[in-house]
């Protein structure tokens, strides 16, 4: 009975070690993707706002590009 809990303890200690190990990997990857391939840029900003009925200027433009990777 006693070798059998500690495979089992084993066992889900392996699980456990192994989904957080997962987790802080593909966190890593994705970061390093975003910030290579960033899913906006400044013409979508552009395009946006014109499709809005604005005519943007280039401050506004950094402005919102200054916020959309402060959340990212």
């Amino acid at each position: 009975m006693g070798a059998f809990l500690i495979d089992l303890l084993q066992i889900l200690g392996g699980v456990v070690v192994g989904a957080v190990a997962g987790f802080f990997l593909a966190r890593n990857y994705m970061q390093k993707y975003m910030k290579k391939n960033p899913p906006i840029n400044e013409d979508m900003i552009k395009a946006m706002m014109r499709q809005m009925g604005r005519t943007p200027s280039q401050k506004q433009v950094n402005q919102m590009m200054k916020t959309m990777t402060k959340y990212m």
